[in-house]
């Protein structure tokens, strides 16, 4: 078991800690307990689930699977569906399943009675490493993704390795995106641990976890320096909402988003030609990308309403080597 400590929250790891949820939950007082969770993943792990569920008295909401739950429409159906429950100030709800879950109920708990406490149990590689830590919460808009949302923390966030066991390959390669991105930016030995093709354990998720946890302490309104962590990010998400939320895993956007910010590093002068050429034949190798890659001209329409830009210019995340990132402002009309 790995236990990661924040000032806000502990960060559990520990194959087979969702079964032990009665426990993790001893040291709370809580009026009722809300489940709100992806329906794949309650199909999945229907059993474990329920027999949870039930020793808990717990209530549940059930959230289609896939990125278009998160969604204001969806937000507000699942609001009126706790308080058709009864929900109170005073429980707790719990985010059982992905990226998606993870913000949407985040976002519920941040801004339902003005602030209600949740826990994390992300069941998705990428939500683990990524998207369960550091407090950010969001829905979607038509015009861009997590446009709306807050600064959120969970009081815990309980990661069980086991549910990676059903997890598809697909999903499984974007969660293994998001790792490559915190290797590249600060742990050159996760990164080697990744090309080497060690499996993906507790010690790896643990590493992932540790990069974010880092730049997080140090911004954690995301007011500078944890920009970093939108390395890739800018494209990634033009990606998805050019293919509207669909057929493309944000993993599989983050690594495309991830080949164009090299490639215009190159372009600016902030990105060796050869750092470029390396992580791009890398990441084919790993299949998180596939050729044709995608092109980031075709993309610059979609990047005008993303969050990052400001009125003088585009925060660009540049690699100029391995864990070396940097911020530079750049004009948007440079990049045509």
């Amino acid at each position: 078991m790995a236990t990661i400590k924040t000032e806000a929250y502990d960060i559990i790891i520990e194959n087979g800690s969702f079964t032990r949820l009665k426990s993790e939950l001893e040291t709370f007082t809580y009026g009722t307990l809300f489940f709100i969770i992806d329906a794949k993943v309650y199909k999945l792990h229907y059993e474990k689930i329920t027999r949870i569920i039930q020793t808990l008295a717990a209530k549940i909401i059930l959230v289609p699977h896939g990125e278009q739950s998160k969604s204001f429409e969806t937000y507000r159906q699942v609001i009126a569906k706790l308080l058709d429950k009864g929900i109170k100030r005073d429980d707790l709800l719990i985010a059982l399943g992905g990226g998606v879950i993870g913000d949407l109920t985040g976002f519920i708990a941040a801004t339902l009675y003005r602030g209600i406490r949740f826990i994390q149990v992300p069941t998705t590689l990428l939500s683990m490493v990524d998207s369960s830590i550091g407090g950010k919460t969001a829905i979607n808009l038509p015009e861009g993704k997590n446009l709306i949302g807050a600064f959120y923390m969970p009081k815990k966030v309980l990661i069980d390795p086991l549910f990676l066991k059903t997890l598809p390959d697909k999903e499984y390669k974007s969660g293994l995106s998001e790792t490559y991105k915190a290797a590249l930016l600060q742990d050159a030995t996760l990164l080697q641990k990744l090309k080497a093709g060690h499996p993906i354990d507790e010690t790896i998720i643990k590493q992932a976890i540790d990069v974010k946890k880092t730049i997080v302490a140090q911004d954690p309104l995301d007011e500078g320096y944890r920009h970093i962590l939108n390395f890739g990010h800018t494209f990634a998400h033009a990606i998805e909402r050019r293919y509207n939320f669909k057929d493309i895993t944000h993993g599989e956007a983050v690594a495309e988003g991830m080949i164009m910010a090299l490639k215009i590093g190159v372009k600016f002068n902030q990105t060796p030609r050869g750092l470029m050429e390396a992580i791009e034949q890398l990441f084919l190798e790993k299949d998180l990308v596939a050729k044709p890659l995608l092109d980031y001209r075709d993309f610059l329409h979609e990047i005008k309403t993303d969050k990052k830009v400001v009125q003088d210019g585009l925060n660009f995340v540049f690699l100029s080597d391995y864990q070396k990132p940097l911020i530079k402002k750049i004009d948007l009309r440079d990049l045509s």
